[in-house]
């Protein structure tokens, strides 16, 4: 039985059918991305090869889509954590509340245990720590907003240090996901009780 390849299959001259070809092509090449992280495979261990032959695709068509390793690491990590979450604008709590429930969905565990194998890399390689901001930033970005507008709505303290609140909600949750830190708190009611206890001392008086 002969594998065929996804560049081989578009081009026998018919349409492949459901998603276009390039987008079909796309996924493949991130799935394997994610999937190699997901086993264990380090970030500096993972070859465009190694991703070619796992997405059945050719080195040629990865390098039509990312110029280097570390981009295409970037849209695969990314892809994992999903779209940016849409605000709903009515108060802090209820918007802080609803970012951090984001980073406990079911998606998020797979997110960790590959975040958990690129730890390594971000250690000892600044390239690899770069890439890991590169796709956090968006997501601290949307968090800076919501707690910059609380302090203009006088919902939050006039002199909260942002950058040390936005680590306060953030850190624990990504401690929970990749390492399961306190068994003791439990998943239900997470996303309200860490952002009511930091809330308590960030609060406007």
């Amino acid at each position: 039985m002969t594998t065929v390849s996804v560049d081989e299959d578009a081009g026998r001259g018919r349409k492949a059918p459901g998603r276009p070809r390039d987008a079909r092509a796309a996924e493949a090449i991130l799935d394997a991305v994610t999937a190699l992280l997901a086993e264990g495979q380090s970030a500096d261990a993972i070859s465009i090869e190694a991703v070619a032959t796992r997405a059945a695709v050719g080195k040629a068509t990865i390098y039509r889509r990312w110029p280097n390793k570390e981009a295409l690491l970037i849209d695969a990590v990314g892809r994992m954590k999903g779209p940016l979450p849409v605000l709903a604008g009515t108060s802090v709590r209820d918007d802080l509340i609803m970012l951090v429930a984001s980073g406990r969905n079911p998606r998020m565990e797979q997110y960790g245990r590959v975040t958990a194998c690129l730890i390594p890399e971000m250690v000892k390689s600044p390239e690899m720590h770069a890439v890991f901001q590169a796709v956090i930033e968006p997501r601290r970005n949307v968090m800076r907003e919501v707690l910059r507008r609380g302090i203009t709505s006088g919902e939050l303290r006039s002199d909260l240090d942002v950058e040390l609140t936005l680590l306060m909600l953030v850190g624990p949750t990504i401690a929970q996901n990749m390492l399961h830190w306190n068994p003791a708190v439990p998943i239900e009611g997470y996303a309200e009780a860490l952002v009511d206890a930091v809330l308590r001392g960030a609060a406007g008086r």
